[in-house]
């Protein structure tokens, strides 16, 4: 996923296989740098990484953020796919320049004119979400999480958010567009609990409340065919409780100027 503010660096958020097509459209457009934020470093986050072709530019600069302890940590997660085995290049070997952070959730940091959040999602190994505000807009980005209240109790019975619910709904307070992971339907969730991924009603359900303004819904199960997401679709285009909810697609644009 990308934001972008006019004037400014881009925001990528992972690298997945998206990666390769969008690194080429960035140096199509004549960007200069990119801040790429890693919400976590599962494999699905990384594929993409190798192939994002501003690695290859030297005039093009690599921000790179991720969850951990320090810089070099971060550096050090990277260079465990690159590393000359599971991919033929290492990291010393990328013409780009790149510097690189570890973030903490809830602390913000800014990059160029975009403030932004870590927030603390639910995922085998740990994962974060990101708040990003900028230029009026406030944009958040929840891939890999399942909910943060177990079934019955907080947003997942219909009650109001409970425990770490309530410091999200907070960062997500009045945002304009939200994309939340909705890989399972509710009875997949319920027999994969542990797998860290969410469904549409937790995800509308906890953006209903934080007053967000579009919910996107986002990382589709592999197994669903266009068909299956042409009838998720259609059941949300209604929205929900007044707020839009769309599903997220491939090369799809978001217009938030308006």
């Amino acid at each position: 996923m990308e934001v972008q503010l006019p004037g400014e660096d881009p925001c990528v958020l992972d690298a997945g296989t998206g990666a390769r097509l969008l690194g080429r459209e960035l140096l199509g457009r004549k960007e200069r740098g990119v801040n790429l934020l890693f919400s976590h470093f599962h494999l699905d986050h990384l594929f993409g990484f190798p192939f994002f072709a501003p690695l290859f530019a030297p005039s093009f600069r690599l921000h790179v953020s991720a969850p951990g302890f320090s810089p070099d940590a971060t550096r050090d997660r990277l260079g465990r796919y690159l590393n000359g085995v599971l991919h033929p290049l290492r990291m010393p070997d990328l013409p780009a320049p790149m510097d690189f952070a570890a973030i903490r959730p809830g602390i913000p940091f800014q990059r160029g004119a975009y403030q932004i959040t870590a927030v603390q999602l639910n995922h085998p190994g740990g994962a974060c979400g990101y708040v990003i505000e900028g230029g009026g807009r406030k944009v958040a980005y929840l891939t890999d999480t399942s909910p943060l209240s177990r079934p019955g109790e907080g947003l997942s019975g219909g009650a109001a958010p409970n425990g770490r619910e309530i410091a999200l709904t907070k960062a997500l307070k009045g945002a304009d567009f939200v994309a939340v992971d909705t890989m399972f339907s509710e009875n997949e969730y319920l027999e994969k609990m542990t797998w860290g991924h969410g469904y549409p009603e937790y995800a509308a359900a906890l953006c209903r409340h934080a007053e967000v303004k579009t919910l996107a819904l986002f990382h589709h199960s592999p197994d669903a065919t266009d068909a299956d997401l042409d009838r998720l679709s259609e059941r949300w285009a209604g929205g929900y409780d007044g707020m839009r909810v769309v599903l997220a697609r491939e090369g799809a644009d978001v217009d938030l100027e308006g």
